[in-house]
């Protein structure tokens, strides 16, 4: 799922920090307001906007964040969106609404547990990488093609 590559440069002690923190700005996010899964993405979002024009290295992790927070909110919001129609509405909770439920919370608690590893990582200087959201952050920034 994570794996570990050499960026093609050695990036300096405060872009280590800002790569870092565009981890944590999401994990920063679910502490103010859990239960709305647009709260991780604008947090992630807004640090990204901030930090587009900086280093390659920062840029690189920031759009990955993005990326992943961007991947997760489509199934938060539809899980947030079913559970408000479940409590205020006539919808029962099938069996197929807490699968959901369930198959969420299992994705959230995956997603919480690699941002924590990522963030950490990345502030020690290895650049690593989400598998398919990297390739994708490999397109869009075009900054780490000639990684070993």
């Amino acid at each position: 799922m994570i794996t570990d590559k050499t960026f093609y440069y050695k990036p300096v002690d405060s872009e280590l920090e800002r790569a870092s923190n565009s981890y944590l700005m999401s994990l920063v996010a679910v502490i103010g307001g859990l239960p709305l899964p647009i709260l991780n993405l604008m947090a992630t979002f807004f640090f990204y906007l901030g930090n587009r024009k900086s280093t390659p290295f920062v840029k690189w992790h920031c759009t990955q964040a993005l990326l992943s927070q961007l991947g997760l909110f489509f199934f938060n919001s539809a899980g947030f969106w079913w559970t408000i129609g479940v409590i205020f509405s006539n919808e029962k909770a099938t069996n197929y609404y807490i699968a959901y439920i369930i198959t969420l919370i299992l994705f959230n608690i995956v997603e919480f547990i690699t941002t924590l590893i990522l963030a950490t990582r990345v502030r020690k200087g290895i650049h690593s990488e989400l598998y398919f959201f990297a390739d994708i952050t490999n397109l869009i920034t075009k900054t780490n093609e000639s990684y070993n």
